[in-house]
């Protein structure tokens, strides 16, 4: 009879669905399902209704309430679904009060309870003490975007960008650490914007500063998605002081062309995304890159494509997530003139194939090494940059020691030499 989430999409959306459980069940909520939509794509939405659709039929007595991004833009098509109960916005499903009515039984002129989010100026601070069946723990310290990249519809989910105060995010920090978590994971839906809402305007480095200097039990500080553009000097300083902030970023990149930067309204040029990779490796040698790829972006043609190819081989690209474009209603790139479907595919095949080949070039060159490997479920773990290593005989939340023999499809196989401080 317990609350269950069902989570789409991003890094914050794991970090939410935990507050929501939470919230939920503080109401006094039982036997229900949250689902925590993501809009990015719109094969992210298609999943969504096909999973709301499977839930109905396994359990037909059990409540389903609906948010998240797509909820948000898309509020009454998920109100029209038969199989749900509630669907809530983005700007409340955090807060107890909005799941009470559900909870009691009491009636609602209307299921959808969606307000306008781009009227929302604060984020609410939420303490969790964890995720369940987690050995890595994710901290929300940016929400919303104030970017209007022609091809994303999450502006429109999530509002305008907004900041959790420093010492907020230290005492969550803290809290976890004391709980145990050995790796924290700052997240957010455009973290380097982080803090010009802020009393001071504090920087995303000033923050990662604060919170390696405040929490030195802290093993391991981790960062999400980073908008290379917006990259401040102090982040700089804190990557290349501190090696208790893992050597492994993801890039916001989207495209290594030039004009489809442009056309997407993207804020960096290739050359540009290229100098913050190398001045990262200057200041912290063996730090990995992945990135955000979306192929077959409308007008894009052969020698566009390939410009993109050839930024991942130059930068040393490692770790790629890779959409064909999908054309979102209400932004400016569902407008223009778009790419061949079963073209855009191809391109997203083809960068997919050439991510896989440098992953592996990256495992064979761990070959010999000692990690420091963050169990994070029994005899599997991550190591440093975020390469999977099995470590046979450790459970979660030991930080290994292991000398890497071998490398699998997965990642890395390690032997276990001591226990990491």
């Amino acid at each position: 009879m317990a609350v269950e989430t069902l989570t789409f999409g991003c890094r914050l959306n794991a970090y939410e669905s935990e507050v929501m459980k939470a919230e939920a069940e503080k109401a006094g909520l039982s036997d229900a399902l949250i689902v925590n939509t993501c809009a990015v794509t719109a094969e992210a939405v298609r999943q969504a209704r096909q999973q709301i659709r499977k839930a109905r039929r396994d359990n037909p007595g059990r409540a389903i309430i609906v948010t998240g991004c797509a909820a948000q833009t898309e509020a009454r098509s998920f109100g029209d679904m038969a199989e749900v109960d509630l669907v809530i916005g983005n700007a409340d499903k955090m807060k107890s009060e909005s799941y009470a009515p559900i909870a009691f039984g009491v009636p609602l002129n209307d299921k959808v309870q969606v307000n306008d989010i781009m009227s929302v100026r604060e984020t609410a601070a939420h303490l969790i003490d964890g995720l369940d069946g987690r050995a890595r723990a994710f901290v929300q310290v940016q929400n919303g975007c104030d970017h209007r990249c022609t091809f994303c519809i999450i502006p429109f989910g999530r509002g305008p960008s907004r900041s959790v105060p420093m010492g907020v995010v230290v005492e969550q920090i803290r809290r976890l650490v004391g709980n145990g978590y050995r790796e924290i994971v700052l997240t957010g839906v455009d973290i380097t914007s982080y803090g010009p809402d802020l009393p001071g305007t504090p920087t995303l480095g000033k923050l990662v500063q604060q919170i390696l200097r405040h929490v030195p039990d802290l093993p391991r500080l981790r960062i999400s998605s980073v908008d290379s553009i917006e990259a401040d000097d102090a982040f700089y300083d804190a990557m290349a002081s501190d090696q208790r902030l893992m050597p492994h970023l993801h890039l916001s990149l989207q495209s290594g062309d030039d004009l489809i930067l442009k056309r997407m309204k993207r804020r960096h040029s290739r050359d540009e995304a290229l100098s913050v990779v190398v001045r990262f490796r200057a200041l912290r040698p063996g730090i990995v890159f992945g990135a955000d790829i979306i192929a077959g972006f409308p007008t894009e043609d052969e020698a566009m494509f390939e410009n993109t190819f050839s930024f991942v081989q130059q930068a040393d690209l490692t770790y790629l997530h890779v959409f064909p474009f999908s054309p979102r209603p209400g932004t400016p790139a569902a407008r223009m003139p778009q790419v061949d479907r079963a073209v855009a595919r191809r391109r997203a095949a083809a960068l997919r194939a050439l991510g896989e080949r440098q992953f592996e070039k990256l495992t064979h060159s761990r070959l010999g090494a000692i990690e420091n490997v963050l169990v994070e479920q029994d005899g599997i773990g991550r190591q440093e940059q975020f390469i999977t290593v099995t470590v046979p005989g450790h459970k979660q939340g030991e930080l290994v020691a292991a000398r890497i023999t071998g490398t699998s499809p997965t990642g890395l196989v390690g032997e276990p030499i001591r226990s990491a401080a």
